[in-house]
């Protein structure tokens, strides 16, 4: 049964977006396609709210009241927001209920931060102009930076959203959020959460509709002092453009092409199986995914042998299925760039191992994909393909490796295996990348920031540095 789903206050529409489940091809839902006029409305919203100070000025204790209220109230609705998860993003409901429970510790971290962030004080003496000696007390000010614009993709589409929302609201800041066209659902149902909580109206501000339209509009509004964006590094360089006309802070997470290197003394079978989850989790939906797997040669097709295994072994299911680990991809759109990518690879000499194909049955499901025999040169290898496709590459020596991993724009995070602690610290230094795990993957909380090197981002999320960034700071003369 089709549901309408709006955002609240009535909004300008140029039409309404269909939702889909991506595990059954079923649509869900529809929002509002919301225009430029929608998008001016709730940035004005934001803005009277900001200028007023009903959220900025009040007591820490308070704001800090309201963003734990909100948490409770996530607690207490696990189960709907999860399922509302799952079906809109596609995932197992098992998936869903982590990405539940992990946004609502993102909230209570930033929640335990409010009125503890302070600037710094001194008392100084320097040369004045009269040749005299000159003293002044000094002190910094954080202040909360003003509007800020949230751009969500669809991947984990509650997470990304509390990953921006919570250290945005626990600043003072006031918000407009624009979730991806295709996830939808959760973000609506946080405004109402936050509403509940006590967050006055105006503070937070939802609208939905294409990022081309309604995620531009927000992008280049002149009156939003700050945008934070998760997506594609191509439209991150547009949202640098559109940046530009008043010189927006911005936060980017972008996108990564993250190496995982195995070496010959691993734990095998701990490694191949880190490998595989650090591939596949969320179907390879994920930014920090490790989908280029350099492995020494002495033990490469041990690993290869290992991860095609692995990669079988995992069952596939949709939002209805709590057995499933592979979900599948948001669209036939995505599919459909993923086949293409495996496919060019495949002509140009790669070896599928295992998987390789769009799979027989009703959603938009991708084989789990072991490839090698690619060259540096490959899309394979080149580009961010946001699908279960990794690619296993053998090397020799360390140097070797290292130069290999780093050949890349991107430098969002890099996952290392071995028992050598030595190499370890040798390689964690020479990666360029924003995380590195040794002896893991995908390993995160929310008091370590990430943050983006290279083409991979601007600015950090997460942890204090995250908190920070919603922040302008200012200087502070007395003199005496």
């Amino acid at each position: 049964m089709t549901t309408t789903v709006d955002a609240e206050p009535v909004v300008e529409s140029s039409g309404i977006i269909p939702v889909y489940d991506p595990s059954t091809e079923e649509q869900i839902a529809e929002v509002v396609d919301s225009d430029r006029k929608a998008v001016d409305a709730a940035v004005a919203r934001a803005r009277a709210t900001f200028e007023s100070g009903v959220w900025r000025k009040l007591p820490a204790a308070h704001r800090a009241d309201v963003l734990f209220r909100a948490a409770n109230i996530i607690r207490d609705r696990t189960d709907e927001l999860a399922a509302i998860e799952a079906r809109d993003n596609g995932m197992n409901p098992v998936a869903a209920r982590h990405i539940i429970k992990v946004s609502l510790e993102m909230l209570v971290y930033y929640a335990g931060w409010v009125g503890k962030i302070h600037g710094e004080s001194s008392n100084l003496v320097s040369d004045g102009l009269l040749g005299e000696f000159e003293n002044y007390h000094t002190f910094t000010q954080l202040e909360p930076v003003g509007v800020v614009g949230l751009i969500i993709p669809w991947n984990g589409p509650f997470f990304i959203a509390m990953l921006k929302v919570a250290p945005a609201l626990a600043a003072g800041c006031s918000a407009v959020l624009k979730p991806a066209e295709e996830t939808p659902l959760t973000a609506l149902k946080l405004e109402e959460i936050f509403r509940e909580a006590g967050l006055p109206d105006g503070v937070l501000n939802v609208v939905t509709g294409y990022g081309e339209t309604t995620g531009a509009a927000l992008a280049a509004h002149p009156d939003v002092d700050k945008i934070a964006f998760t997506g594609s590094t191509e439209v991150g360089r547009l949202i640098v453009k559109a940046a530009a006309g008043n010189l927006k802070r911005l936060t980017l997470e972008l996108g990564g092409k993250s190496p995982l290197i195995m070496f010959d003394d691993a734990n095998l079978d701990k490694a191949i199986m880190g490998a595989g989850m650090g591939l596949l989790a969320g179907s390879g939906q994920n930014c920090s995914c490790t989908s280029r797997i350099y492995v020494q040669r002495g033990i490469y097709e041990q690993v290869v042998d290992g991860l095609a295994a692995f990669a079988k072994m995992l069952p596939m299911g949709g939002s209805d299925d709590p057995n499933s680990v592979l979900g599948p991809l948001i669209s036939e759109k995505q599919r459909k760039r993923v086949e293409g990518i495996v496919n060019e690879g495949v002509a140009s000499g790669a070896q599928v191992i295992t998987g390789g194909k769009a799979m027989d049955r009703r959603g938009y499901f991708y084989e789990a994909t072991i490839v090698t025999g690619t060259t540096p040169d490959m899309r394979l290898i080149r580009e961010e393909i946001f699908g279960p496709v990794g690619s296993v590459i053998p090397f020799d020596d360390e140097d070797e490796v290292i130069a290999a991993a780093n050949d890349t724009e991107y430098g969002l995070a890099g996952s290392i295996w071995t028992e050598n602690l030595g190499r370890a610290h040798r390689v964690v230094n020479e990666l360029r990348a924003g995380q590195v795990w040794v002896n893991s993957a995908l390993a995160a909380d929310p008091s370590m920031p990430i943050c983006g090197h290279k083409q991979s981002g601007w600015g950090g999320e997460r942890g204090k540095k995250g908190l920070e960034a919603y922040f302008n700071t200012k200087s502070v003369y007395i003199g005496h």
